[in-house]
C-alpha cells in the first residue's frame, strides 16, 4: 500500500494530465484507434513502473500469435498484474475486470481506454452477456486478458487460487487460441509496505490451439491451463504454488 500511495503522490501531475486524455480517447473511437490507445496505455504504465521502482523481465513473446484473436489467461497477484502484462504485449489487448473495482478512479478510465469489459458478479444475466460479447470479439480478431482466479490474496506469495471455469467458455465459443501467462513476484509490487526495488517476471507460454481442447468441458480446460501455469511457476520459484483443488 505504501508504494501505491507514493506513486499517487509523486505522479499527481501525470494523473491530472492523463485522466482527461484517457477519457478523450475512450469517447472518440472513430478518431483514436486501438493502437493509439495501446500506445497511450504503455506510456502511462512505464511512468507508473519507473516511479514505483518496478522492473519486469518478459519471456516468451515469440509464443504470442502475430494475428487473429486469442485469449490470455493468467494467475493473479496484485493491482499491477494487468499493467505488467499489457505493457509486454506488442498488440492492443482488452481486459475483463470486476465491475466494482473497475469503477475506482483511474481504473475506470483505463478499462474504457483499452475497450475492456466489466463483470457484475451479482448479475448472472449480465455475466452471460458479457462473455458472449467477449467471444464475439475474440472471433473478430481481438485479444483479451482474463484472470480466472477472479481475485488475489493481498501481500502473500506466488501461491495460486483455484481457476473459475466460466471464463473458459469464451475460448470454446470463439474457437480461439489460449495463451497461458505466468506472473512471478508481482505480489511484491503493492502487497508490501516498502519502497524497495521490485523485480517481476512475465512468461508467455506456448499457445493452446482450439483443436486441443474443443471436446473438453470448461472445468477440464481450466484445470489444464492452471496446471501449465502452476508447473512453470513452480519451476521458476521452487515453491509449491498449486492449491488443493476439490474433486468435482
Amino acid at each position: 500500500m505504501l508504494r501505491l500511495i507514493y506513486v499517487v503522490i509523486m505522479r499527481i501531475g501525470s494523473i491530472i494530465h492523463f485522466v482527461p486524455k484517457m477519457r478523450k480517447y475512450a469517447r472518440h473511437p472513430e478518431k483514436y484507434t486501438e493502437e493509439d490507445c495501446h500506445a497511450l496505455a504503455k506510456v502511462m504504465i512505464r511512468k507508473v513502473a519507473k516511479t514505483s521502482r518496478i522492473t519486469t523481465s518478459v519471456y516468451g513473446t515469440e509464443n504470442l500469435p502475430p494475428e487473429g484473436g486469442f485469449l490470455l489467461l493468467s494467475n493473479h497477484q496484485s493491482k499491477f498484474d494487468a499493467l505488467g502484462i499489457m505493457d509486454a504485449l506488442p498488440r492492443p489487448c482488452r481486459v475483463l475486470m470486476d465491475l466494482k473495482r473497475s469503477k475506482m478512479p483511474i481504473a475506470n478510465e483505463y478499462v474504457s481506454l483499452v475497450r475492456g469489459k466489466r463483470l457484475d458478479r451479482q448479475n448472472i444475466r449480465q455475466q452471460v452477456n458479457c462473455f458472449r460479447e467477449i467471444s464475439a470479439e475474440l472471433a473478430d480478431g481481438k485479444v483479451y486478458l482474463i484472470f480466472p482466479e477472479g481475485g488475489y490474496v493481498k501481500g502473500q506469495t506466488n501461491l495460486m487460487g483455484e481457476f473459475h471455469s466460466g471464463c473458459f467458455r469464451a475460448a470454446l465459443n470463439s474457437h480461439t487460441q489460449i495463451v497461458p501467462v505466468v506472473l512471478v513476484d508481482f505480489w511484491k509490487t503493492f502487497g508490501r509496505n516498502s519502497l524497495k526495488k521490485v523485480h517481476t517476471q512475465v512468461h508467455f507460454l506456448p499457445p493452446i490451439p482450439y483443436e486441443t481442447y474443443e471436446h473438453m468441458t470448461t472445468m477440464a480446460v481450466a484445470r489444464m491451463v492452471q496446471a501449465q501455469i502452476a508447473a512453470k511457476l513452480q519451476e521458476i520459484t521452487g515453491e509449491d504454488v498449486m492449491p488443493a483443488i476439490p474433486a468435482h
